[in-house]
């Protein structure tokens, strides 16, 4: 097993590479970026564009954080549209301020490199490090993730196993319904009706809309505290569980059910053993191997894929509301190192979830299958 994981690890770094090469690629491909963000509000109006020319102008614009963004890019240089009348200079500063100076394959490399050390650069809006962004969304991203997969697999192993136990029967029938309803609509869609319903939308006002926590959650004692943070969380973590219960739930009933039609199971009837001893002592750990060493998959797909929006809707500060700004903002910093962190944790949840099968069942040889 030793050897199997340390192959895994070293393949790590190719797909790290192959993921941030390709959304590098198609980042330069991509119209608008930070540079073309700037000249629009510099040629329209607000404050914005004043301040923009404020930090673009007078030392140059090449200091501060200009050497430490070599991540993504626009077109090719000096094709910015809206720039007419603009002076030279002024374009060449943005540039050096935001890093696009240099070819994009010396960018990239650039990225590679920092990106090896976990240097990830500077935002280019937010004056903060990505690395001191992350660290504070971080948090918020996972205690979503894993409180909504927790009670995912306590909602869904039980009921799977009750259906398999039930197969047939109106209990069957009613609770597939459900589980139909929940696996056709998405997370999302639960999250507009729940904020509708229950968050002042237009019936009740039972919950809070925005926030992980209230704004006086400091002053609180640490039981209300407590008791604050799950009132707030009690809608998105809602919504995530409505939307993914479904497909483990019946991921669950097929394998029980494939399990109770194996000839161990008919020997264990034969000689006598009590159903319940039959299910739990002899079924339960064989069908449970494929659903329990899935955890880390269900955490990083509930992580990447519905919490995103989920974040958005109820304006949860996390990794998912932070990189959706950082796509509108064309904040490229923020972009890829989110990008990396996302798929740097979902490699090692996957190793996790192979580790997990063998724990399991130590029978499971991965280096066997290889070989």
């Amino acid at each position: 097993m030793t050897s199997y994981i340390i192959r895994r690890i070293l393949l790590m770094v190719p797909t790290l590479l192959g993921a941030m090469l390709i959304n590098f690629l198609i980042v330069q491909a991509a119209p608008g970026g930070p540079v073309q963000q700037v000249i629009s509000q510099v040629t329209g109006t607000g404050v914005a564009a004043t301040q923009r020319i404020t930090q673009a102008g007078g030392d140059g614009g090449a200091g501060g954080s200009a050497q430490s963004q070599p991540s993504g890019g626009t077109g090719p240089r000096g094709d910015y549209r809206g720039a007419q009348g603009l002076p030279p200079e002024f374009i060449e500063d943005l540039e050096a301020q935001f890093g696009f100076d240099k070819p994009p394959a010396e960018r990239f490399l650039m990225m590679v490199g920092d990106y090896a050390t976990f240097d990830f650069g500077e935002s280019f809006f937010r004056s903060r490090s990505v690395t001191e962004l992350i660290v504070d969304k971080l948090p918020v991203s996972i205690s979503l993730g894993l409180w909504t997969t927790l009670l995912t697999y306590l909602i869904s192993i039980p009921l799977g196993v009750a259906k398999a136990t039930r197969d047939g029967t109106p209990f069957d029938f009613w609770t597939s319904v459900v589980v139909i309803v929940g696996n056709a609509i998405p997370a999302f869609l639960f999250a507009v009706l729940l904020i509708v319903v229950f968050a002042g939308g237009a019936y009740l006002d039972w919950f809070p809309l925005r926030g992980l926590v209230s704004d006086d959650w400091e002053t609180l004692t640490w039981p209300m505290q407590i008791v604050d943070y799950f009132w707030h969380m009690a809608l998105p973590i809602t919504a995530l569980v409505i939307g993914s219960f479904a497909a483990l739930t019946m991921l669950t009933k097929n394998s029980f059910l494939d399990q109770i039609n194996q000839q161990y199971v008919v020997t264990a009837r034969a000689k006598g053993l009590a159903e319940r001893r039959v299910l739990y002592g002899h079924v339960f750990r064989n069908a449970m191997l494929i659903v329990i060493a899935g955890f880390p998959v269900a955490f990083v797909n509930i992580l990447f894929t519905g919490a995103v929006l989920i974040e958005i809707l109820f304006s949860l500060d996390g990794l998912g509301l932070l990189g959706f700004e950082a796509v509108v903002n064309r904040d490229y910093p923020v972009m890829f190192g989110t990008l990396y962190i996302f798929t740097l944790m979902g490699l090692i949840l996957q190793l996790v979830n192979d580790i997990m099968y063998t724990v399991i069942d130590p029978r499971i040889d991965f280096e066997a299958r290889e070989t």
